[in-house]
């Protein structure tokens, strides 16, 4: 019985040693899987990382092309306003020479003109619409406004 013994111990052997291997082979294939996942992984996390960098770069163009045309008007606006305080000046000079422009200019606005200026206080955009497109419609050049 000893021979017998040994022949079903050494069949146990070969089938535990087969296991063995059989379940080994499972391993490596799930790690030869797990690597090529994690290949695909990386080379997208690299894809992305590249896309976010150019976009970077984009916004960081555009924000300083943002800044540059601030700055553009900024000098613009200055301008602007030296070029008006100087008219401003000019027309104050202009009144205390000449006495026909003085009381020219110390008359009241025809009422069309006056109501070209007038407008109420506006809580948005809606709201400016609503009153522009409740005017009515601009006289022709050729009506002369009452005084």
């Amino acid at each position: 019985m000893s021979t017998l013994r040994q022949a079903l111990l050494g069949i146990a052997l070969v089938g535990v040693l087969g296991l063995l291997l059989w379940v080994q082979q499972l391993r490596v294939d799930n790690a030869v899987t797990a690597a090529g996942q994690a290949k695909d992984d990386a080379r997208t996390a690299r894809d992305d990382a590249r896309s976010s960098q150019a976009n970077a770069n984009t916004l960081q163009q555009a924000l300083v092309n943002e800044r540059d045309a601030q700055a553009q008007l900024r000098v613009q606006q200055d301008q602007l306003r030296q070029g008006l305080a100087k008219r401003e000046r000019t027309i104050e000079e202009l009144k205390r020479e000449n006495s026909e422009l003085r009381d020219w200019a110390a008359q009241q606005l025809p009422d069309a003109a006056r109501r070209l200026r007038e407008r109420p206080a506006f809580t948005g955009a809606s709201a400016y619409r609503q009153w522009l497109s409740g005017r009515g419609p601009m006289p022709p050049a050729s009506d002369k406004p009452k005084q």
